[in-house]
């Protein structure tokens, strides 16, 4: 039977089933970062944050160590691939020209960061030129679109693990805002075309495209002429793009220094509202404690993980029991037995979910019944459509009469209420500051609230 190392560290009343002690899977995030290795990439220079000159690819190259540095000290479940397209030479599992896929030994090509990847991957740039080489995959009188088949060669990386559980994203680096720029005529809306379908595709299976512009001193990067149908911007969020995509790329330097936490989604949950109507939200924990990383039982002599295993051996004969372990109940001179799933099942209160039990006055919610971090709520239509509609309804009510809501929030361990207060959305000049949706705050029982005594002199 296996046993999980972490549970031998755990205290008893420690709440498995919360946002802090979730399944590895949930909040993992597997990431494929795309690079650009035109020689574009390396002869483009731009003026870092210490007023030294840099070229782009170096940028990017420093962006990605960082990013890996901060992943094995605060992220350590999380999966990384490395991705250079525009190369001469290949290396991927589809065998596309102008795509590789770096790696190190004994590691997967999606796989978790290891010191061996971060330190070779820091000197890249000494021996990239001699052992993968620089060209621009997209030229006139050529078929080849080296851009669609490293999304491509991206999206097959990401094919493990399921998309509800776990984010799988792509970072995109290139200075190149018009990749078919060099041909024309019916070859160039051909690959316009297949390269925009390729994503939207991908894009379907539950993986996002995040592109991280790099611009030119003289130049801007214009988004507008191809990268932002790519992702999908319009409107308010075309114009902010720049400035945001800025940002993410100093966020992504620096970040090591700070150990920021990303806001992810940590489950999804159904919310019963009332007469059969159910919908989907997504669940966010905003503040949260730093806690010790998960446990990892290490051979002494190899240093190659160890999995935990424990036998039960029968007292009166010294055999291996292998029959699952039952437990049972004293009951009328009569032992009555329960088998581990019957166990759970009696344990269980509820499936997990929200159930709406109905309103209160804003004014009953005392700020000393906020005992622990709120989880934030978002709603999804990934599953329940109709769900975004229906608590759009439901928060604009609750805004308008002033009220919060009362839910149970039952899990195996640790069933209670909860206070769903909506939160209205804040916006500035510069982009959103709060957005909408609402908290949910785990209510006290009644004896976690005690009379202040005063002490009595002696």
């Amino acid at each position: 039977m296996d046993i999980d190392p972490d549970d031998l560290f755990r205290d008893d009343d420690e709440d498995q089933d919360n946002e802090y002690y979730q399944d590895s899977n949930y909040g993992r995030e597997m990431v494929v970062y795309l690079v650009d290795a035109s020689p574009k990439m390396f002869n483009s220079v731009t003026v870092s944050a210490d007023q030294k000159e840099e070229t782009h690819f170096h940028t990017a190259v420093s962006c990605i160590s960082q990013s890996l540095r901060t992943q094995i000290i605060n992220r350590a479940n999380d999966e990384v691939a490395i991705c250079f397209y525009n190369t001469k030479e290949k290396k991927n599992l589809q065998d596309l020209s102008g795509v590789y896929v770096y790696n190190v030994a004994e590691r997967e090509d999606l796989d978790r960061p290891t010191a061996r990847l971060v330190k070779e991957f820091a000197c890249i740039e000494d021996t990239f030129m001699k052992e993968i080489g620089s060209q621009y995959g997209i030229i006139s009188g050529s078929r080849e679109n080296s851009l669609y088949n490293a999304i491509w060669v991206a999206q097959g990386l990401l094919r493990k693990g399921s998309a509800k559980t776990i984010d799988k994203r792509m970072l995109l680096f290139t200075d190149e805002d018009d990749p078919f720029g060099r041909i024309t005529g019916a070859t160039q809306k051909d690959m316009i075309r297949t390269t925009l379908q390729r994503a939207k595709d991908t894009q379907d299976l539950g993986i996002s495209i995040e592109l991280l512009p790099l611009s030119r001193q003289d130049e801007e990067f214009n988004i507008s002429l191809f990268y932002a149908e790519l992702i999908g911007l319009e409107g308010d969020a075309l114009a902010q793009f720049i400035p945001s995509a800025g940002e993410k790329l100093e966020d992504m330097k620096d970040q090591l220094r700070k150990r920021m936490f990303k806001k992810r989604r940590i489950k999804r949950i159904t919310l019963s509202i009332a007469g059969g109507i159910s919908i989907e939200v997504n669940t966010y924990a905003l503040i949260r404690p730093t806690v010790p990383g998960a446990i990892t039982w290490l051979n002494s002599v190899t240093n190659e993980p160890l999995k935990t295993e424990r036998s039960f051996i029968c007292a009166d004969t010294g055999a291996l029991v292998e029959e699952p372990a039952k437990r049972f109940q004293p009951y009328k001179s009569e032992n009555i037995k329960f088998s581990t799933d019957e166990l759970a099942e009696i344990k269980r209160v509820s499936t997990g979910h929200l159930r709406l039990l109905g309103f209160k006055p804003l004014s009953c919610l005392k700020d000393y019944h906020n005992l622990r971090p709120s989880t934030f709520l978002f709603p999804s239509d990934e599953e329940i459509i109709g769900s975004t509609s229906t608590f759009i309804a439901l928060h604009r009510s609750m805004l308008r009469l002033g009220r919060c809501a009362t839910a149970f929030h039952g899990s195996s361990s640790h069933p209670q209420l909860v206070a769903l207060v909506a939160q209205e959305e804040i916006t500035s000049p510069s982009g959103q500051v709060e957005p909408p949706g609402m908290h949910m705050i785990y209510l006290p029982y009644s004896d976690d609230i005690r009379n202040i005594e005063e002490a009595r002199r002696q």
